[in-house]
C-alpha cells in the first residue's frame, strides 16, 4: 500500500515515522511532500493507493474527482473534521474516508481557556508593555471568572473537557448540544438563545454544518449580554466576521479569543510574514485590543501529535487488511 502525505511539515514527520517502524505497518510505504492537497494538486497522487489530509486543505468535487481519476481509493484525514472533504462525491467513485475523531481533547479545551484567560486579562498586551519596561496597568483591568456563567456550545469531548475546565475555575456551567452528555452531571442544559442571554462567557465546541454555519452573527450576538466573552477552537465558519467586528466596535465584548476564523485556509501554517496579505480579516480581528488570535494551534501538544499519527497509521492499516475500521465516515 502506498500512501502519498500532503502538507507534510517537520513535526509531522517526527510523530509519523516512529509509528511507521512498528512491524504491522511493514508493508505500507509512504511519501511526505510539503504541497497541500487542492484541485491543483491532486494529480501528484497518481500511482498511489491512498492519500492523507489536513483540515486546512481543499477535498471538495474537483479534487475527489482528480483523485479518482488517479486511481485514488482511501482518503485518510488526519484531524477530526471532515467539512473540508466532499463526501457524496467520494462516495459516488467508491473512495473510503477515515478520520481521527478524538485526540487529546483536553489538549484544545485548554487552549480555549489559555484564549478566554489571555483576552480577559490582556496578557498579550501585558507582555509587549513589560518587554519595553512599561509596567502601567493601563488597560489591562479584567474580570474574575469565578461565580460566573460559562456557556458551551457543543459538549462532545472537547466541549465536555472545556465544561469540566469551567466547574474547575468555579464558574455555573449551562450547554447546549442535541445530544446531552449524561457524564457532566453539573452542567445545565439550555436552549441555545438562553445560553446567549445568560454567558458571561461563551465557548464554541461544534462541527461546522449547514445548520451552525454563522451561528455567531448579529441576531444571536445581539442576544448576548453586554460584556460577554467569546472564545472559538472549533471553525471559523461558525462565526460571521462581519457582524463580529461590528459587535467589537459596539462594544459588545469584554474579549474574544479565536484560534479560527473564516478565510484562514489560505494562510494557516505558513510563514506569510513577508507578504501582502490579500484579505484583511486577521488585521481588522487584531487591530481591536480585547481580540486575541492563534494560528489553529489548539490541537498542537505532543500528546495530540502523537495520538492523531497513531490512529492515521491504524486507519490506513485497516484499509491495506481489507477491512473497514472503526474511523472510517464511507
Amino acid at each position: 500500500m502506498k500512501i502519498l502525505f500532503f502538507g507534510t511539515k517537520s513535526y509531522d514527520k517526527t510523530y509519523l515515522l516512529p509509528c511507521l517502524e512498528e512491524e504491522k505497518y511493514a508493508g505500507i510505504e509512504v511519501k511526505f511532500i510539503e504541497a497541500e492537497l487542492t484541485p491543483n494538486t491532486a494529480a501528484l497522487a497518481k500511482g498511489y493507493d491512498a492519500v492523507c489530509a489536513f483540515v486546512n486543505m481543499d477535498v471538495g468535487t474537483q479534487t475527489v474527482e482528480t483523485l479518482h481519476e488517479c486511481g485514488v481509493q482511501l482518503i485518510l484525514m488526519r484531524c477530526a473534521g471532515y467539512n473540508n472533504v466532499d463526501l457524496e462525491t467520494a462516495n459516488k467513485y467508491g473512495i473510503r474516508v477515515a478520520h481521527v475523531p478524538g485526540y487529546s481533547p483536553e489538549s484544545v479545551a485548554e487552549h480555549a481557556m489559555a484564549l478566554a484567560l489571555t483576552a480577559n486579562r490582556h496578557l498579550h498586551k501585558a507582555y509587549i508593555k513589560v518587554r519595553e519596561n512599561n509596567y502601567s496597568l493601563n488597560g489591562l483591568l479584567g474580570v474574575s471568572f469565578y461565580g460566573r456563567t460559562a456557556g458551551i456550545v457543543g459538549t462532545g469531548r472537547i466541549g465536555a473537557a472545556m465544561a469540566r475546565i469551567c466547574q474547575g475555575f468555579g464558574m455555573k456551567v449551562i450547554a447546549h448540544d442535541m445530544y446531552p452528555n449524561k457524564s457532566l452531571d453539573f452542567v445545565e442544559y439550555v436552549e441555545l438563545k438562553e445560553l446567549f442571554e445568560r454567558s458571561d462567557l461563551i465557548s464554541l465546541h461544534c462541527p461546522l454544518t449547514p445548520e451552525t454555519h454563522h451561528m455567531i452573527n448579529i441576531d444571536t450576538i445581539g442576544q448576548m449580554k453586554d460584556g460577554v466573552i467569546l472564545v472559538n477552537t472549533s471553525r471559523g465558519g461558525l462565526i460571521k466576521t462581519d457582524d463580529l467586528v461590528r459587535g467589537i466596535r459596539e462594544n459588545k465584548f469584554f474579549a474574544v479569543g479565536l484560534d479560527v476564523y473564516e478565510e484562514e485556509n489560505g494562510s494557516v501554517y505558513e510563514d506569510l510574514s513577508e507578504e501582502i496579505m490579500p484579505h484583511s480579516t486577521v488585521a481588522r480581528l487584531l487591530s481591536f485590543p480585547n481580540v486575541v488570535v492563534t494560528s489553529h494551534q489548539g490541537f498542537f501538544t505532543e500528546e495530540a501529535m502523537q495520538a492523531i499519527s497513531e490512529t492515521t497509521m491504524e486507519n490506513a492499516w485497516y484499509f491495506a487488511k481489507g477491512e473497514k475500521g472503526p474511523n472510517e465516515l464511507l
